[in-house]
């Protein structure tokens, strides 16, 4: 705790001229200076004796004539009041309470006070200040390395010994998507070693999402594989579906046709025709046996 001290208002003294005794020792005041209390009239020595509070520093009595001062309970002479480590006078100063320590507000803040890293001054007990991984700035001292501005309560980014706000952040450093061109804070995909949201990362046919998904590419631009497969694979003679050889599907060509592996069968008994001779007969393909046939 802080404060400025004051003084105790001093006891109304005054001299007798009438016959008037002193209400401990019954001395004459006559001609004395004397302290009037509420229950009567004391002479000086008889007020310190009785009345006088005990100075927490030296502790000896104050006088009637000295100037008091109190903080939290505890009686000080003027001159007792003075700052643990530098002996400065406190009476009219600032000061702070540290444990059973009165300290100067200098000496203080030199103690227990940290210092700003940016600008090397020290943050006043009681001002606006942020603390981060063990160092402390003043509130104004806590700028964007960028922009310059000071960064206050909004969010920030540490790179090595810099710090950033979000948006320069993003403007400087962030990755930017292949296609909308705007920053990637958080999660996005890459396809061509360059970075997209996972939102713009559609197929350029149906404008499905494609992340997660099994996907081909055809001029640099990503399909899903039912688009590329009615787009650009071939068909199978067969089924007229197309040849996308995913999922390990394998296929057989012959002149300018092209077949599944499981639809590579004689037109006449279904045989499979894969790894085996086989006889063209117009559109249709024949076993061996059944071309004998005809």
């Amino acid at each position: 705790s802080a404060g400025l001290l004051a003084g105790e208002g001093a006891p109304q003294t005054g001299t007798m001229t009438e016959c008037f005794d002193c209400d401990n020792c019954k001395e004459s005041l006559y001609g004395r200076k004397y302290i009037q209390m509420d229950n009567g009239p004391y002479c000086i020595p008889c007020y310190d004796a009785h009345f006088a509070n005990t100075c927490d520093e030296c502790k000896e009595l104050i006088g009637h004539d000295c100037r008091e001062l109190y903080y939290e309970d505890r009686h000080y002479h003027e001159h007792c009041f003075r700052c643990f480590r530098c002996d400065r006078s406190l009476a009219d100063e600032p000061f702070t309470c540290q444990g059973e320590e009165l300290l100067c507000n200098d000496c203080y803040c030199s103690e227990f006070s940290s210092k700003c890293i940016a600008c090397e001054k020290t943050v006043m007990p009681g001002s606006r200040k942020l603390e981060y991984n063990g160092q402390t700035w003043h509130e104004h001292c806590f700028i964007c390395s960028s922009c310059q501005q000071p960064i206050g309560s909004r969010s920030f980014i540490p790179d090595n010994k810099d710090y950033y706000c979000v948006p320069c952040y993003e403007s400087k450093f962030a990755p930017r998507c292949t296609r909308c061109k705007k920053t990637l804070t958080k999660g996005g995909v890459t396809y061509r070693d360059e970075p997209w949201h996972k939102e713009c990362f559609v197929c350029m046919g149906c404008k499905t999402p494609l992340a997660g998904q099994q996907f081909t590419s055809q001029d640099d631009n990503p399909y899903c594989i039912k688009c590329f497969g009615n787009l650009y694979a071939k068909k199978c003679s067969a089924c007229t579906k197309p040849i996308t050889g995913f999922g390990g599907g394998k296929y057989v060509s012959f002149e300018d046709r092209h077949w599944h592996h499981n639809c590579f069968n004689c037109a006449r008994c279904n045989t499979s025709l894969v790894g085996k001779g086989f006889i063209p007969d117009n559109d249709e393909i024949l076993c061996r046996d059944c071309s004998s046939d005809l």
